[in-house]
């Protein structure tokens, strides 16, 4: 009996041990798009922001300025629409781990469920024989 035990305990102790790995690497895996998402935004944030600095120093007079001061009003909009599209990324990717999490999850109940049944049948056909 203790031996039983003992064997289901360790199937069950593998069971989770493996599906915990695997909820693992889904959620690095996630983390590391995101981060390169957030990555490339910034690159593309801090390029774009090292022109825009360039142009203003190279200003001399007043048009200069006023095409500057609309650059800059462009620049703030187009950063913000870009801050935007990376968020909307960045949710959808959460969203796809979080129904791959649940899948884990649901797979780890139906072993489970399967893990108790399965002895319980074999008593009752033990028993019936």
């Amino acid at each position: 009996m203790t031996q039983q035990i003992n064997n289901q305990l360790f199937a069950f102790t593998k069971q989770f041990t493996d599906s915990a790995f695997k909820a693992q690497s889904l959620a690095l895996k996630s983390l590391e798009t995101v981060a390169d998402l957030q990555l490339k935004a910034l690159e593309q944030q801090a390029k774009v922001s090292a022109e825009f600095v360039a142009e203003a120093m190279e200003t001399r007079d007043v048009n200069g300025l006023r095409s500057l001061w609309e650059k800059g009003a462009s620049l703030g909009r187009e950063n913000a629409e870009r801050s935007v599209a990376v968020s909307q990324e960045i949710i959808a990717i959460a969203q796809k781990t979080a129904e791959s999490m649940n899948a884990l999850v649901q797979e780890q109940r139906q072993a489970a469920n399967d893990a108790v049944v399965a002895p319980i049948v074999a008593a009752k056909k033990a028993a019936a024989k």
